[in-house]
């Protein structure tokens, strides 16, 4: 965590607004009431469209794998150092059949050399995406066997992750209850 306090607390549920509550109702019934969707409550009209692009990401019309997805998250997470989304996903990799060997591999990144070529190459995308903004041509070309609609969805999920590693880290966002970020992640 690059912050030992958050700079925008989150909304207490108690405090918060009808439309507030709304929003952040679905979220108790599912993952629970995170640090994150608490402190983007502020902004309630960001939060519903943040969303629904985030709902199309995690699954809900991405055509990667949750493995392929959870892969370029916590490859963008480690490059943005965002403890948080590490910590997060960490555990929503393994859920997507990662194991815990490969959750530290993700750390070395592509050349780890315990990757199929398609998880390289996103491996390789998310280096890029996020420090030149642009997959370079031979790494576009290796995604290649991962299908055009795939291509854009490694680029919309390093994306969306950047801007949430961004928001994460500015806004002082802390570890929910009971979590704990890995003692060797960058600071």
């Amino acid at each position: 965590m690059r912050m030992t306090t958050p700079r925008i607390a989150p909304v207490e549920l108690e405090d918060a607004s009808a439309e507030q509550r709304e929003l952040l109702a679905p979220f108790a019934e599912t993952l629970g009431v995170l640090n994150i969707f608490r402190t983007m409550a502020h902004t309630p009209k960001a939060l519903k469209r943040f969303n629904v692009w985030g709902g199309y990401v995690m699954g809900h019309g991405t055509s990667l794998s949750p493995r392929q997805r959870e892969i370029a998250i916590l490859r963008t997470g480690l490059l943005c150092r965002a403890g948080y989304e590490w910590v997060q996903h960490r555990r929503i990799g393994e859920e997507a059949g990662l194991s815990a060997a490969e959750i530290e591999a993700i750390k070395i990144g592509a050349d780890a050399g315990t990757w199929s070529d398609g998880e390289t190459a996103i491996l390789r995308a998310a280096d890029e995406l996020v420090t030149d903004f642009c997959v370079a041509d031979a790494t576009w070309t290796a995604l290649g066997g991962l299908g055009e609609q795939q291509r854009m969805d490694v680029v919309y999920t390093v994306g969306q992750y950047v801007l949430v590693s961004m928001l994460l880290n500015s806004f002082g966002v802390q570890l929910d209850p009971g979590q704990t970020l890995d003692s060797d992640f960058p600071r």
